[in-house]
């Protein structure tokens, strides 16, 4: 028989908050890591993007903070989460809300790209959760306006995602400001040696729960590659994208600019599309993301920092129209599609020039994409290209120019000096 919430022992406002947004059962993440989580344990998790990790944190930290109730500190938090983007931050806040509405705590997300004067005045007077991209969290510590000194839990949500974003040594100096006395809990999609060096520093005696391998992708995700010239992407894309079996769509883009010129085409072809990036304002990422949640929007074609804020259930595919120069983003990627338990499809456009990364890609992913051969744009070059890796801001890698061969220089003598003279001359 399958386990239950209320098998694990939640407080009941949780199981209520639960019941009423239609949650029963809890994902294998879930599952396994809210019973370590209620007994105070530090965590060490790895699953895949998509399978529940924010409420598999979340849950058992509004648990313990219900039943050891206190007044939030002054200028700082009970609980701190951290994660990488704005939208993922936002995310989870929504999720707290949403799931402790019955408890009374207090949220407050804290990013940059806005005004920090509402995030300013939520800290003056304390508040249970914070969750918050490191950078900004960082700069409101050393402004004096954010104390983490009497913080009882601490949460780093997608961390490989932020030490590839550079945020180990913003990291490092918050957690250098927090007391050793703490619950920690660390989650992550992939398992680089990175992170396991983090973990080994950060937590004590962990329990450790891990739902699959380290960047495998999600089985009920089905993926293929199209081999075609780079100038025939955004026709193939677009073909793809008129099936009317393809419902919510992510597109992503290698680079910003690359974001905004797809989404003008597509626009421009009758596809509603919004770009979703870090040129972008945050009032900006906000209304496109509310409108792909709200369906008006079918297509998003986003750059790699907002892989891991897009949370919606309805995505039936992913596009790469570039691929990731990561591999491990790949996994972030895909996992936009085939959420809560639905099937999804990934679908790759590779060009020549891109062939080593995909090469890349499938010896993370531990297999190779199927490839889509029956297509009016396919290209075998593309398909067996060995052109190294691209090098971001330009093409792929150039090679080094063959040495010239010195050339001798001509001694003239007297007698030809004086002939070249006169045959300039004769042509005067």
């Amino acid at each position: 028989m399958s386990i239950t919430f209320a098998d694990l022992s939640l407080t009941p406002p949780l199981l209520q908050a639960l019941a009423e947004e239609g949650y029963t059962h809890p994902t294998p993440i879930q599952a396994q890591s809210i019973p370590f989580l209620l007994e105070g344990r530090d965590l060490l998790g790895m699953a895949q993007t998509g399978t529940g990790k924010s409420a598999a944190f979340s849950l058992p930290l509004l648990h313990r903070l219900s039943v050891n109730r206190r007044p939030a500190p002054k200028g700082g938090a009970r609980a701190l989460i951290l994660a990488p983007t704005r939208e993922l931050v936002s995310q989870i806040a929504d999720g707290l809300e949403k799931f402790g509405r019955h408890l009374n705590f207090s949220v407050t997300s804290i990013f940059g790209g806005v005004s920090q004067f509402h995030q300013i005045n939520a800290l003056a007077a304390g508040v249970d959760f914070i969750v918050a991209t490191p950078g900004r969290l960082l700069d409101l510590v050393t402004q004096g306006l954010c104390d983490l000194s009497q913080l009882e839990a601490l949460v780093l949500d997608e961390a490989d995602q932020m030490l590839d974003m550079g945020f180990a040594k913003p990291i490092e100096r918050i957690v250098a400001m927090l007391p050793e006395d703490r619950h920690t809990l660390l989650f992550s999609a992939t398992m680089p040696k990175s992170i396991t060096a983090l973990a080994e520093s950060m937590l004590r005696n962990p329990a450790k729960v891990e739902i699959a391998p380290p960047s495998t992708t999600v089985d009920r995700i089905e993926q293929s590659v199209m081999f075609l010239n780079a100038a025939n992407k955004k026709a193939a894309l677009l073909a793809q994208l008129q099936n009317p079996e393809i419902g919510q769509a992510v597109v992503f883009a290698l680079q910003k600019n690359i974001a905004n010129e797809v989404c003008s085409f597509l626009t421009e072809a009758g596809i509603t599309a919004e770009a979703l990036h870090g040129n972008k304002s945050q009032g900006q990422r906000e209304r496109a993301l509310e409108a792909f949640r709200a369906g008006t929007v079918q297509v998003l074609v986003a750059t790699d920092i907002a892989a891991r804020g897009i949370d919606v259930d309805t995505v039936t595919h992913v596009f790469n129209h570039d691929l990731p120069h990561q591999p491990e983003s790949y996994v972030h990627r895909i996992g936009r599609t085939g959420r809560a338990g639905r099937s999804g499809f990934a679908v790759t456009l590779c060009d020549a020039e891109q062939r080593a990364w995909l090469h890349a890609v499938e010896r993370e992913i531990g297999r190779t994409l199927t490839v889509d051969d029956e297509h009016e744009w396919h290209c075998e070059q593309a398909r067996h290209s060995t052109l190294p890796a691209p090098v971001l801001g330009g093409g792929p890698v150039k090679q080094p120019k063959p040495p010239q061969q010195k050339r001798e220089r001509k001694v003239w003598t007297e007698e030809e000096k004086r002939a070249a003279r006169e045959a300039a001359l004769a042509k005067a």
